[in-house]
């Protein structure tokens, strides 16, 4: 059992390193350190930024964008006095509203059983070619969801280690590169210049891609104009002949290419680009972050690994997909999101804790923490599998969360199931944070 007084600790340092203290805890001992803070100090204003550890607290900031601002994110999306940028560095506003409402509608939720074949297709066939001894960040954890940016959100025609780099760089810079992560001024830079690097051979890309790609949209319309006659009679001879239609090509990028919007809706050929390249950025990542660390999770928990490996083997992947959403609420891709109040505001007005932030204050908001508080799950510190997801954090939450949540929600487990599919599983190295946040090595071996 953990003792530690952590704001004993805090509160007796020197200013220059209290926050570095934090930060030290909340990557080393995240739990047992929000735990003192939700019981004794649950609004923690520090130097650096402000920590909001009860749940009640983290959902109410998230449910106010205006004043729980993205601010952090515009110049890391794009955004100046003459570009908008990306939807995600937009609060509440219309841009926002309508691309997200646009996004959603191309990413069909009827389209997921489709997707989580795809990542058991593409999963079940790397783990195959492997002969039982693989690095699982980057030959597979990465790589898998590269499959996913090309077949389905149709990114294609390039290799998948550059969609890889771009990736990660523009995640990097966007969410581990802010004030509060203390990055040194050289490293701050450096991250600055290779995401600048990225940026323009993506925005190539992507120029390329649309061009490409709207082509073959055009040259499908004008064939089907001139056809029409012949393919109606085609498709009745098949009817009569109880055949079905041949299966159109089909990817979210054709998608948004083949949808014909108003001028009034604000949807040019360059938002379709911008928001094409924003289904990269926030898959690849982030999917091989929570896929890498929910495999080290089980595996460093034995039983848990057996009560997974059998449940990985059933048809019906419910009861395991629960297991990895929990092994996620303990070791989420970060232990929260950020915010910058754009005015002051008295957080737990009227609870012994209320306190007032001040306008432009940085926020962390401790989803991690959260997930652990008893206002949400009895025994929080227990696994337990069969709990209430509406209380999960891992895709954010309000008007911020994830685009591609359930895309997410079919190829992060399936890919871990995957993995746990194999017998004699174990890990051959251990998950090393050399550069950041992102593992970059990790070795497992079967019985091939």
């Amino acid at each position: 059992m953990n003792t530690r007084n952590y704001l004993a600790e805090y509160d007796a340092a020197p200013i220059a390193e209290k926050y570095p203290m934090v930060q030290a805890w909340m990557k080393s001992e995240p739990l047992p350190f929000f735990k003192q803070l939700r019981a004794e100090r649950p609004i923690l204003i520090t130097p650096e930024c402000v920590l909001v550890a009860k749940f009640c607290d983290v959902r109410d900031a998230l449910q106010m964008p205006k004043i729980f601002t993205v601010d952090l994110y515009k110049s890391k999306m794009g955004v100046t006095a003459d570009d908008p940028g990306y939807l995600m560095a937009h609060d509440d506003d219309a841009l926002h509203y309508r691309e997200k409402s646009l996004m959603q509608g191309m990413l069909n939720r009827d389209d997921i059983p489709r997707v989580r074949q795809l990542i058991a297709r593409a999963s079940k066939g790397i783990l195959d070619g492997a002969s039982g001894n693989i690095e699982i960040v980057n030959d597979y954890c990465r790589t898998v969801p590269t499959i996913l940016v090309q077949d389905y959100f149709g990114l294609d025609g390039v290799d998948k280690k550059e969609l890889i780099k771009w990736s990660f760089w523009n995640q990097y810079d966007a969410f581990h590169n802010q004030p509060f992560n203390l990055n040194s001024p050289e490293k701050y830079q450096h991250i600055i210049d290779e995401h600048n690097k990225v940026s323009s051979e993506l925005v190539s890309y992507i120029t390329k891609l649309m061009a490409r790609k709207l082509l073959a949209v055009k040259a499908e319309q004008a064939k089907n104009i001139l056809l029409i006659g012949w393919y109606g009679l085609k498709a009745l001879f098949r009817k009569l002949a109880g055949q079905q239609p041949p299966a159109a090509s089909d990817d979210i990028v054709s998608r948004m290419l083949r949808s014909s919007f108003a001028r009034e809706v604000d949807f040019s050929l360059l938002r379709v680009g911008v928001n094409a390249g924003g289904l990269l950025i926030g898959a690849v990542e982030t999917t091989s972050q929570a896929v890498a660390q929910t495999i080290q999770y089980f595996l460093a928990h034995e039983s848990l690994l057996a009560s997974a490996q059998r449940a990985a083997q059933l048809e019906d992947v419910e009861v395991f997909d629960k297991m990895v959403w929990e092994a996620l609420r303990f070791v989420p891709i970060a232990p929260y999101v950020f915010r910058r109040t754009a005015q002051e505001y008295t957080l737990a007005n009227g609870c012994a804790w209320q306190t007032t932030i001040p306008a432009n204050s940085n926020v962390l908001l401790l989803t991690q923490s959260a997930m652990f508080d008893d206002y949400a799950y009895d025994q929080p510190d227990d696994f337990q599998p069969e709990r209430n997801y509406y209380h999960h954090f891992n895709f954010g939450f309000a008007s911020h969360e994830c685009l591609g949540k359930y895309v997410g929600m079919a190829m992060i487990p399936e890919m871990v199931r995957q993995v746990l599919r194999r017998t004699d599983l174990r890990a051959s190295s251990v998950m090393d944070f050399k550069d950041g946040p992102f593992p970059e090595d990790y070795r497992l071996q079967w019985r091939a």
